[in-house]
């Protein structure tokens, strides 16, 4: 006997197509989800007769309703052929005024529902940038917030921006930071019909659009609205140059349109004024600045009719902030704002939503990296950023290759990759020239300390740039409105420099202003070697640069010019003392007890020159060159805690304590940090009976403040951690030194740290993930580290 079977009506091919390209899934996904092969998928979607069990597992799997898939009951959302027909401004004769708004409400009905399919095709998937696939709109569409005042239109003198951002400020320098409260953006579409989003490139303008317009067809904003979704670069493009209502006539009918009438078309046409004439339309026009210049006043004429003549609609409009240059005097201007951390961590649990345990990663990993962090407030970087990491699950370590990505994503990809090709004014300006002249700009006003700049002195710059170019002009008038054009130019297509209030300019994040001061260095220099020489000598002890020599270092074919001279300016620091070379002396001497025996020399050298100090409670350049030397800091804490016991002691008991320990894990030497090995530090102290109980306490006291027990790497709170491990080493301070034989004066000290502080930063520079050297020269550095130097090994 033949099992009974089910087929699919044509609309129910329709919803069943619909259902699938919104669930983000394949139809080979389908198939194994429901136990079968692909064969009687396809069938099902041919509207083929399939086994009726499968038919009802298919039409679960997809949240369909089976009957109406298989057109056993009537579809509510049937279309609707309007009674009559009104040309503009006609009402329908015979009808009282409440069968015309019922016949206004059938047509919007009809038109939403003939308009379902086409906007769920255009506006329901995004993809960007080396995504493999679309995804879903709604899987990674993020609430946005704006800026009721346009930032660029903000008279703020130069003193205010340089005062909202302290001297020497550098990691929370206030790049894309305002001063005005943050608005949610539907709080701005509810209060205003007319509407113009600006934003800078990459801030979310198209998938905010996308988002509404997705939003308005599914009932949960304006359902009572038709919405109408155009991008204007694609208008303005029309072979045929359809005016924009017919225009967005036939992006209407889609797919539909080959098989209709010319009458028929019309006749669509002047539905469409219908409901463009009740108000009951939401237009969303998208991407004002990718129109040709051509085409532009057009475009911008077509618009103006438009919003006038059917001025009773809900308009919307995009364009970037730089490129905005008009008046359309019934519109609201509002600017898309930079994220925010939450909007930053709500985007990454919707980017890693399929795999839990990412989300948490990314964002503590953005944590300890403030310089990436600071590129996470602008989605498309942001969205690079979760690309980057999903590769390896971890961020990339080299700094100039993600920010030489940034960088050409803004330049160029991210246009391209949409098919936009804007207006080169500049157009004698290639990518490697444009990267030129922003490294021109970035050196000269970072060694000036100037974060913030003036449009005369930037201006300045540019013309001082492109007068050098071929075919560039001699006449100084002409060079200036060039040098003006260049400026516009690279804000509105790249968004690389920002107008952050009237007039004044700055690079749209310090990270990027950074990797134009290091590839400047590296790349434009008449003569490497000095260049790098006289950089180590002057910046080594600016905190400001610091980036700039991690930069530098990456970017260096061979990063020993760089780092050679790096490493003779903090052996020259202390060169002069005869009394810090002998401490050098019996640092290195010391260094050399067997009980060290195992750990790298230079590691054991900077533990041990900071081991009464607290210059840095991290020992962050002991554990850079040695991660075991964790197992040090374990045995600092035990020897100042612990009474009787010395450091060749506490050695040997934190090494016990790892060789008993079958987790890699939860051993010392595998911690990521000083403040995790502190956390063992504090248990195995707690567990010796040589702890006094007025000590004991102490710590019991810290461990139940912070509500941490027991210490657990797969579930550590970093915050929580740091806390913990600070207040213990306050309680170890108060204890005992271990090397107590040397007590300096103040200058001696401010010497000592400065030549840490100069060691560290060698050290980062030379384990940096780009950092090209070769291994003897790397050993030699290391060798010299924290070793007594004669005056003439420094020249």
């Amino acid at each position: 006997m033949a099992k009974p079977s089910l087929q699919a009506s044509k609309e129910g091919q329709r919803l069943a197509a619909q259902s699938l390209k919104l669930s983000g899934i394949t139809k080979t996904d389908l198939s194994h989800a429901a136990g079968c092969s692909r064969q009687p998928v396809i069938n099902f979607f041919k509207g083929v007769a399939i086994e009726q069990g499968l038919f009802l597992r298919l039409c679960d799997r997809l949240g369909l309703d089976w009957q109406m898939i298989a057109g056993l009951t009537q579809a509510s959302d049937v279309i609707v052929t309007p009674k009559s027909e009104k040309s503009e401004g006609e009402k329908v004769e015979g009808l009282s005024g409440s069968e015309e708004a019922e016949d206004i409400d059938e047509l919007v009905r009809s038109l939403r529902q003939t308009a379902t399919e086409s906007l769920y095709e255009r506006c329901g998937t995004m993809r960007v940038l080396d995504m493999s696939q679309p995804v879903g709109l709604g899987d990674l569409y993020t609430n946005v917030n704006i800026l009721e005042q346009v930032s660029s239109h903000q008279r703020r003198p130069l003193q205010d921006l340089l005062a909202q951002a302290e001297a020497g400020d550098f990691d929370r320098l206030g790049f894309g930071q305002v001063s005005q409260p943050r608005v949610p953006v539907m709080e701005a579409v509810a209060q205003h019909k007319k509407l113009i989003v600006l934003g800078k490139p990459g801030a979310g303008k198209t998938t905010f659009l996308k988002h509404l317009a997705i939003q308005c067809i599914d009932g949960q904003f304006e359902p009572d609205r038709l919405p109408l979704f155009i991008n204007l670069k694609q208008f303005a493009e029309n072979p045929n140059r359809l005016g924009l209502l017919s225009f967005l006539s036939h992006r209407h009918l889609k797919s539909r349109i080959t098989a209709l009438s010319e009458t028929e078309i019309e006749k669509h046409l002047l539905q469409l004024k219908q409901v463009l004439i009740a108000g009951r339309a939401l237009l969303l026009l998208d991407g004002l600045d990718e129109v040709s210049q051509e085409a532009h006043n057009w475009v911008l004429r077509e618009i103006r009719v438009v919003s006038e003549e059917f001025h009773d609609n809900h308009f919307l409009m995009t364009c970037r902030v730089a490129a905005w240059e008009y008046t359309f005097e019934q519109f609201t201007e509002v600017e898309i704002a930079d994220f925010d951390a939450d909007q930053v961590k709500a985007f990454a649990h919707r980017w890693f939503a399929n795999k839990p345990m990412l989300p948490q990663t990314f964002l503590q990993g953005l944590a300890k990296r403030p310089r990436l962090a600071e590129l996470a407030v602008t989605p498309l970087l942001l969205t690079l950023l979760c690309l980057a990491f999903e590769v390896s699950s971890s961020l990339p370590s080299s700094r100039s290759e993600l920010y030489q990505e940034g960088i050409e994503t803004l330049l160029k990809k991210w246009d391209s990759s949409r098919g936009v090709h804007r207006d080169q004014v500049y157009k004698k300006l290639s990518l490697r020239r444009k990267k030129d002249l922003l490294s021109q700009i970035a050196l000269t006003t970072f060694q000036q300390a100037q974060y913030f700049f003036r449009q005369r002195d930037l201006e300045y710059l540019i013309t001082h740039y492109i007068r050098n170019l071929p075919e560039a002009s001699d006449d100084l008038e002409v060079l200036q409105v060039d040098s003006t054009t260049v400026l516009h130019s690279i804000e509105a297509q790249h968004g690389l420099l920002v107008e952050r209030a009237k007039r004044c300019y700055s690079f749209s994040h310090l990270t990027f202003h950074e990797y134009f001061v290091a590839r400047e260095l590296t790349l434009n220099s008449d003569n490497l070697k000095e260049t790098m020489a006289r950089l180590a000598d002057q910046q080594a002890l600016q905190p400001r640069w610091r980036e700039v020599f991690l930069l530098t270092s990456e970017l260096l074919r061979n990063a020993d010019l760089l780092l050679s001279p790096l490493a003779a300016k903090a052996s020259s620091l202390l060169v002069e003392s005869s009394r810090l070379q002998t401490f050098l002396a019996d640092v290195a001497q010391q260094a050399q007890q067997p009980y060290f025996a195992g750990f790298k020399p230079a590691a054991v050298r900077a533990f041990l020159f900071d081991i009464d100090f607290d210059i840095d409670e991290n020992r962050a350049v002991a554990i850079r060159l040695d991660r075991r030397a964790n197992l040090l800091v374990c045995a600092s804490f035990l020897t100042r805690m612990l009474e009787g016991v010395g450091l060749e002691d506490a050695i040997a008991r934190v090494r016990q304590y790892d060789q008993q320990v079958s987790d890699p894990l939860k051993q010392i030497a595998g911690c990521k940090s000083a403040n995790e090995a502190m956390m063992i530090a504090i248990e195995i102290v707690l567990d010796s009976k040589k702890l006094n109980p007025k000590e004991d306490k102490k710590l019991k006291d810290i461990i139940e403040r912070f509500h941490i027990e027991r210490f657990q790497p797969e579930t550590a709170d970093a915050e929580a951690i740091k806390d913990v491990a600070d207040a213990a080493r306050h309680v170890a301070k108060d204890r005992r030194h271990i090397r107590q034989k040397w007590s300096f004066s103040d200058g001696e000290k401010q010497l000592l740290k400065q030549y840490y502080r100069t060691a560290k930063l060698l050290v980062d520079c030379l384990y940096s993930d780009g950092c090209m050297l070769e291994p003897d020269r790397r050993q030699a550095i290391e060798k010299g580290l924290f070793s007594p130097t004669v005056a003439s090994d420094v020249n």
